[in-house]
């Protein structure tokens, strides 16, 4: 059964607030924000501001998961992470 856009958006925050929290993450959770920012950006329920908060997000996730240092880069967006979820909780 898929996840619901709801599901799907609470999922992205909880991984994205994981990282923030504990400034360390795994290759497979930033394919996982792959995924989930792929899904949602076709749904037409989500906010156009939403929208431009997810694409911040894929990139950030791509770039972690090519990156060499991954903790290093989630220290390096721990502001972006922080203001990513409050920007989702505003919108959605």
């Amino acid at each position: 059964m898929p996840l619901s856009h709801q599901d799907q958006v609470s999922l992205l925050k909880d991984i994205l607030n994981n990282h923030q929290t504990d400034c360390c993450g795994s290759v497979s959770e930033c394919e996982q924000l792959e995924r989930l920012v792929k899904s949602l950006m076709v749904n037409t329920q989500i906010d156009q501001n939403v929208k431009s908060v997810l694409q911040e997000v894929y990139n950030y996730s791509q770039h972690g998961a090519q990156t060499a240092d991954l903790d290093e880069h989630i220290l390096s967006n721990q502001g972006n992470l922080s203001q990513w979820v409050s920007n989702i909780d505003s919108f959605s």
